[in-house]
Protein backbone atom coordinates (compact mmCIF):
# COMPACT_ATOMS: atom_id res chain seq x y z
CA UNK A 1 0.00 0.00 0.00
CA UNK A 2 0.86 3.88 -0.46
CA UNK A 3 -1.27 6.04 0.69
CA UNK A 4 -4.44 4.99 2.75
CA UNK A 5 -6.81 7.30 4.40
CA UNK A 6 -8.63 5.39 7.71
CA UNK A 7 -10.16 6.57 10.67
CA UNK A 8 -8.81 7.00 14.05
CA UNK A 9 -10.46 4.66 16.70
CA UNK A 10 -10.51 3.32 20.16
CA UNK A 11 -7.27 0.99 20.28
CA UNK A 12 -8.47 -0.43 16.88
CA UNK A 13 -8.88 -3.37 15.57
CA UNK A 14 -5.57 -5.53 14.22
CA UNK A 15 -6.31 -5.29 10.63
CA UNK A 16 -6.10 -1.60 11.17
CA UNK A 17 -2.58 -1.38 12.47
CA UNK A 18 -2.02 -3.67 9.83
CA UNK A 19 -3.03 -1.52 7.31
CA UNK A 20 -1.24 1.75 8.58
CA UNK A 21 2.47 -0.58 8.66
CA UNK A 22 2.28 -1.34 5.45
CA UNK A 23 1.30 1.69 4.01
CA UNK A 24 4.00 4.49 2.74
CA UNK A 25 1.67 7.45 4.47
CA UNK A 26 -1.57 7.35 6.16
CA UNK A 27 -4.04 10.24 6.65
CA UNK A 28 -6.77 10.32 9.53
CA UNK A 29 -10.22 11.27 8.06
CA UNK A 30 -11.43 13.98 11.38
CA UNK A 31 -13.60 15.99 8.74
CA UNK A 32 -16.69 13.94 8.91
CA UNK A 33 -19.60 13.14 10.55
CA UNK A 34 -19.72 10.70 13.52
CA UNK A 35 -21.19 7.36 13.46
CA UNK A 36 -22.62 4.58 16.43
CA UNK A 37 -21.22 1.22 16.26
CA UNK A 38 -18.42 1.98 15.00
CA UNK A 39 -14.03 1.33 16.12
CA UNK A 40 -14.11 5.32 17.12
CA UNK A 41 -15.58 4.97 20.53
CA UNK A 42 -15.06 0.78 20.77
CA UNK A 43 -12.98 -2.45 20.85
CA UNK A 44 -12.78 -6.00 21.76
CA UNK A 45 -10.40 -7.70 23.88
CA UNK A 46 -10.62 -11.25 24.58
CA UNK A 47 -11.88 -11.50 27.98
CA UNK A 48 -11.84 -15.07 30.40
CA UNK A 49 -15.77 -15.45 29.10
CA UNK A 50 -14.63 -14.65 25.44
CA UNK A 51 -15.23 -11.86 23.22
CA UNK A 52 -15.57 -8.69 25.09
CA UNK A 53 -17.32 -5.33 23.69
CA UNK A 54 -15.71 -2.22 25.49
CA UNK A 55 -17.19 0.85 24.99
CA UNK A 56 -16.61 4.65 25.20
CA UNK A 57 -19.94 6.53 26.44
CA UNK A 58 -20.27 9.76 24.67
CA UNK A 59 -22.68 12.91 24.86
CA UNK A 60 -25.28 12.75 22.52
CA UNK A 61 -26.15 15.97 20.55
CA UNK A 62 -29.90 17.08 21.56
CA UNK A 63 -30.35 18.85 18.43
CA UNK A 64 -30.82 15.79 16.29
CA UNK A 65 -28.38 16.79 14.00
CA UNK A 66 -25.42 14.60 12.97
CA UNK A 67 -22.15 16.03 15.08
CA UNK A 68 -18.98 16.21 13.51
CA UNK A 69 -16.14 13.61 14.28
CA UNK A 70 -13.82 15.56 15.82
CA UNK A 71 -16.27 17.22 18.01
CA UNK A 72 -17.85 14.59 19.90
CA UNK A 73 -17.33 14.94 23.71
CA UNK A 74 -16.86 11.86 25.70
CA UNK A 75 -19.58 11.23 28.62
CA UNK A 76 -18.04 10.90 31.89
CA UNK A 77 -20.94 11.47 33.75
CA UNK A 78 -23.22 8.29 33.22
CA UNK A 79 -20.44 5.52 34.21
CA UNK A 80 -16.49 5.35 35.69
CA UNK A 81 -15.77 4.07 32.14
CA UNK A 82 -12.22 4.46 32.98
CA UNK A 83 -11.96 2.21 35.63
CA UNK A 84 -14.16 -0.49 34.30
CA UNK A 85 -11.88 -0.51 30.98
CA UNK A 86 -8.55 -0.65 32.93
CA UNK A 87 -10.19 -3.60 35.18
CA UNK A 88 -11.22 -5.65 32.11
CA UNK A 89 -7.61 -5.05 30.71
CA UNK A 90 -6.12 -6.76 33.44
CA UNK A 91 -8.52 -9.15 33.72
CA UNK A 92 -7.93 -10.22 30.20
CA UNK A 93 -4.49 -10.21 30.04
CA UNK A 94 -2.58 -9.89 33.62
CA UNK A 95 -1.40 -13.19 32.61
CA UNK A 96 0.24 -12.11 28.83
CA UNK A 97 3.89 -11.53 28.41
CA UNK A 98 3.90 -8.29 28.04
CA UNK A 99 1.43 -6.82 29.97
CA UNK A 100 3.36 -5.58 32.47
CA UNK A 101 5.75 -4.46 30.10
CA UNK A 102 2.82 -1.68 28.55
CA UNK A 103 0.94 -1.39 31.63
CA UNK A 104 1.97 2.04 32.89
CA UNK A 105 1.55 3.86 29.76
CA UNK A 106 -1.62 2.42 29.48
CA UNK A 107 -2.78 3.38 32.58
CA UNK A 108 -1.74 6.64 31.80
CA UNK A 109 -3.79 7.22 28.77
CA UNK A 110 -6.91 6.07 30.60
CA UNK A 111 -5.97 8.63 33.42
CA UNK A 112 -6.42 11.68 31.24
CA UNK A 113 -10.50 13.12 30.95
CA UNK A 114 -10.03 14.34 27.68
CA UNK A 115 -12.98 16.14 26.32
CA UNK A 116 -13.32 15.39 23.13
CA UNK A 117 -13.22 11.50 21.56
CA UNK A 118 -10.63 12.33 18.56
CA UNK A 119 -8.13 13.70 21.66
CA UNK A 120 -8.62 10.12 23.24
CA UNK A 121 -8.26 8.39 19.90
CA UNK A 122 -5.14 10.35 19.33
CA UNK A 123 -3.99 9.55 22.64
CA UNK A 124 -4.22 5.87 21.93
CA UNK A 125 -3.03 5.64 18.89
CA UNK A 126 0.13 7.54 20.29
CA UNK A 127 0.50 4.66 22.94
CA UNK A 128 0.38 2.43 19.84
CA UNK A 129 2.58 3.16 18.02
CA UNK A 130 5.23 3.68 20.20
CA UNK A 131 4.33 0.05 21.47
CA UNK A 132 5.13 -0.83 17.94
CA UNK A 133 8.42 1.27 18.00
CA UNK A 134 7.55 2.98 15.25
CA UNK A 135 6.54 7.00 14.86
CA UNK A 136 3.29 7.64 16.73
CA UNK A 137 3.42 11.57 14.74
CA UNK A 138 4.11 10.51 11.39
CA UNK A 139 0.41 10.75 9.86
CA UNK A 140 -1.63 13.61 8.75
CA UNK A 141 -5.16 14.76 9.20
CA UNK A 142 -7.64 15.67 6.52
CA UNK A 143 -8.76 19.42 5.83
CA UNK A 144 -11.97 18.98 4.58
CA UNK A 145 -14.66 15.93 3.48
CA UNK A 146 -14.41 14.25 0.34
CA UNK A 147 -17.07 11.33 -0.87
CA UNK A 148 -14.81 10.56 -3.18
CA UNK A 149 -11.10 9.77 -2.61
CA UNK A 150 -8.36 9.57 -6.03
CA UNK A 151 -5.21 10.78 -4.30
CA UNK A 152 -4.78 7.48 -1.48
CA UNK A 153 -6.41 4.65 -0.95
CA UNK A 154 -9.78 5.15 0.66
CA UNK A 155 -9.71 2.91 3.32
CA UNK A 156 -12.21 4.36 6.01
CA UNK A 157 -14.66 1.77 6.23
CA UNK A 158 -12.42 0.02 8.49
CA UNK A 159 -13.59 1.62 11.03
CA UNK A 160 -16.97 -0.12 10.42
CA UNK A 161 -17.27 -3.10 12.72
CA UNK A 162 -20.06 -4.41 10.78
CA UNK A 163 -17.90 -4.34 7.45
CA UNK A 164 -16.85 -7.96 5.92
CA UNK A 165 -13.09 -7.47 5.28
CA UNK A 166 -11.11 -9.44 2.68
CA UNK A 167 -8.07 -10.01 4.89
CA UNK A 168 -6.59 -12.89 6.06
CA UNK A 169 -5.35 -13.15 9.96
CA UNK A 170 -2.64 -15.94 10.55
CA UNK A 171 -2.91 -17.01 14.38
CA UNK A 172 -1.04 -16.57 17.18
CA UNK A 173 -1.25 -17.46 20.49
CA UNK A 174 -3.98 -15.84 22.93
CA UNK A 175 -4.27 -16.28 26.58
CA UNK A 176 -7.70 -18.02 26.39
CA UNK A 177 -7.58 -19.74 22.99
CA UNK A 178 -7.51 -23.09 24.61
CA UNK A 179 -10.66 -22.44 26.12
CA UNK A 180 -12.74 -20.43 23.41
CA UNK A 181 -9.93 -21.19 19.91
CA UNK A 182 -8.50 -17.67 17.90
CA UNK A 183 -10.56 -14.83 17.76
CA UNK A 184 -8.97 -13.01 15.24
CA UNK A 185 -8.92 -9.11 14.43
CA UNK A 186 -9.26 -8.33 18.19
CA UNK A 187 -8.15 -4.93 19.83
CA UNK A 188 -4.52 -3.95 18.69
CA UNK A 189 -3.96 -4.17 21.97
CA UNK A 190 -4.93 -8.40 22.26
CA UNK A 191 -1.59 -8.29 19.64
CA UNK A 192 0.88 -5.98 21.69
CA UNK A 193 0.06 -7.86 25.15
CA UNK A 194 0.71 -11.25 23.07
CA UNK A 195 3.95 -10.38 20.93
CA UNK A 196 5.36 -6.90 22.29
CA UNK A 197 7.26 -5.08 19.78
CA UNK A 198 7.59 -7.77 17.42
CA UNK A 199 3.64 -7.30 16.68
CA UNK A 200 5.34 -5.75 13.46
CA UNK A 201 6.60 -8.75 11.73
CA UNK A 202 3.04 -10.08 12.44
CA UNK A 203 0.93 -6.54 10.76
CA UNK A 204 3.42 -6.98 7.78
CA UNK A 205 2.61 -10.29 7.33
CA UNK A 206 -1.19 -9.71 6.93
CA UNK A 207 -2.56 -10.04 3.29
CA UNK A 208 -5.24 -7.67 2.03
CA UNK A 209 -7.48 -9.17 -1.02
CA UNK A 210 -9.18 -7.31 -3.90
CA UNK A 211 -11.72 -5.98 -3.14
CA UNK A 212 -11.30 -5.62 0.18
CA UNK A 213 -14.96 -4.72 1.20
CA UNK A 214 -17.83 -6.89 0.12
CA UNK A 215 -20.20 -3.66 -0.37
CA UNK A 216 -23.50 -4.70 -0.60
CA UNK A 217 -22.98 -6.10 3.60
CA UNK A 218 -22.14 -2.66 5.07
CA UNK A 219 -23.06 0.89 4.61
CA UNK A 220 -20.59 3.40 3.61
CA UNK A 221 -19.16 5.86 6.30
CA UNK A 222 -19.60 9.90 5.57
Amino acid sequence: MKNILTHPGYFSPIVQYAAIVQAQKYTFEIQDHFQKQTYRSRCYIYSPNGKQLLTVPIQHAKTGLKTMAKEVKIDYATAAWQKIHLKSFEASYRSSPFFEFYEDELKNVLSKKQTFLLDLQLEAHAFVMEALELNPDDYAKTQNFEKEILAMEDLRNLVNAKATIGVDFPSYVQVFDEKFGFLKNLSILDLLFMKGPSSVEYLQKIAFHKPLFETDKFTKIS
